[in-house]
């Protein structure tokens, strides 16, 4: 069988072990930063793609009496205008707690919380853009002390590798990813820079 993992370069970009504690450190430590360390948040622990973040409203996340939902039913997603099956992310317990922070955090802040606006909205009040948000990944990944620059896209690919490294079940990463074949998720099974090193600490030479 032919394997689209066989068939790449190199496994896809994604944030050591160390660089995503830097990240949600830097972010979460500055009360300006916490919009962001949410968006963070919710690509890590979602996979939740950087269109699918930028579309969410405050109903999409949260139910009539303030509290974030277990389970959320996207109304934007890859091929979503294609009418395809229902697409349904899980979130963390942890993420989940920290939404609630967020919320408390709009309301201080002044921005709408009826369930039609915008999650995540600019100093402008209006809905965050695909361009300010690369924007504010590369300054906190400068903030974080990040030796290398990484596209937004980076946070999906790393959501996707945690669960595949914590599980080893290909299906399970697939159902996670929202992936329609398994063969694409197979991406995630090629070993990272950062797994070739730790197995190469006790290496004789």
């Amino acid at each position: 069988m032919h394997f689209y993992a066989y068939t790449i370069a190199r496994p896809p970009k994604t944030l050591t072990e160390r660089e995503q504690e830097l990240l949600l450190k830097a972010s979460g430590q500055y009360r300006a930063g916490f919009r962001e360390h949410i968006i963070f948040s919710v690509a890590l622990g979602t996979a939740m793609r950087e269109f699918e973040i930028l579309a969410l409203d405050v109903g999409d996340i949260f139910d009539a009496n303030a509290v974030p939902r277990r389970r959320i039913k996207l109304r934007v997603f890859k091929r979503s205008t294609e009418r395809p099956a229902d697409q349904i992310v899980i979130l963390p317990e942890t993420l989940r707690a920290k939404l609630e922070k967020f919320y408390r955090w709009k309301r201080e802040n002044g921005e709408s919380l009826a369930p039609t606006a915008p999650l995540f909205m600019s100093r402008r009040r209006r809905r965050l853009s695909a361009r300010q948000l690369r924007e504010l990944f590369h300054k906190w990944q400068k903030r974080a002390g990040f030796d290398r620059r990484l596209g937004f896209h980076s946070l999906r690919h790393t959501a996707c590798s945690n669960v595949y490294k914590r599980t080893k079940d290909i299906r399970l990463t697939q159902r996670f990813a929202r992936h329609k074949s398994f063969l694409t998720t197979v991406i995630y099974t090629y070993p990272s820079d950062e797994d070739l090193l730790r197995a190469l600490l006790d290496q004789p030479c």
